[in-house]
């Protein structure tokens, strides 16, 4: 079935309403509101709702095993206190308790200068998971002009890609093909060579590069799917 990155976006954000806002008990109804239009105002600034980031993303680029890549925003990528969160193309909501928002925003101001972003935190005026919750929203603010709701251009992306990617030919003993990196290259929802990060014109060259670089051996022989 063909990629829907319309359907793709509006599910997701169906899904973060519902777990961030529907479910919030002990909100009257103008309160529920705000913190509806809050939720699409957030949306209409950083993006449609995710499952998964590239790992080229500046939100997971601070990661240090380069042999299990991570696709979300944890510890191993340097956050603190990360709690009922959910995540979006550019930046992601987080909901800790007591003074985990401190400790969020203390970590992502320790994080590593990226060379093509900077990553803020702030504390949001609003209820979203729990009347309880500290919500914070984590936001990854691209240097180069990236319009709001639309996916990252190939100018952007590709030189995040070689530089995740081209280091592990150092240790690498084979070489990944498409099928079994696009999760890692596209991020989720995706489709074979789109998602909500790459329109079908970047992710087709995002492939024909990666599939140049695996056939001149640096990473190593191909690596062969013998389960099918």
């Amino acid at each position: 079935m063909a990629f829907r990155a319309d359907e793709a976006a509006q599910d997701g954000y169906d899904e973060v309403e519902d777990y961030f806002v529907n479910r919030l008990q002990g909100l009257d109804e103008d309160q529920r509101t705000k913190s509806r239009h809050a939720l699409r105002d957030i949306v209409d600034q950083i993006g449609p709702a995710i499952n998964t980031y590239p790992t080229w993303h500046p939100l997971v680029w601070n990661h240090k095993n380069y042999r299990s890549p991570a696709t979300t925003p944890s510890d191993r990528c340097g956050y603190q206190r990360l709690d009922h969160t959910r995540f979006f193309v550019n930046g992601f909501i987080s909901c800790p308790y007591g003074d985990g928002a401190d400790e969020i925003i203390a970590s992502v101001a320790a994080l590593p200068r990226h060379p093509a972003a900077r990553l803020t935190a702030e504390k949001l005026d609003v209820k979203f998971y729990s009347t309880e919750a500290k919500p914070v929203l984590i936001k990854c603010e691209w240097e180069k002009h990236v319009s709001p709701g639309e996916t990252i251009p190939l100018a952007i992306a590709m030189p995040l890609i070689l530089q995740k990617e081209v280091p592990c030919s150092e240790w690498s003993e084979v070489a990944e093909t498409w099928e079994s990196m696009r999760h890692y290259l596209l991020g989720s929802p995706r489709g074979a060579r789109s998602s909500l990060f790459l329109s079908q014109d970047a992710g087709q060259a995002v492939k024909k590069i990666w599939e140049a670089l695996i056939y001149t051996g640096m990473f190593g022989p191909i690596k062969v799917d013998r389960t099918r």
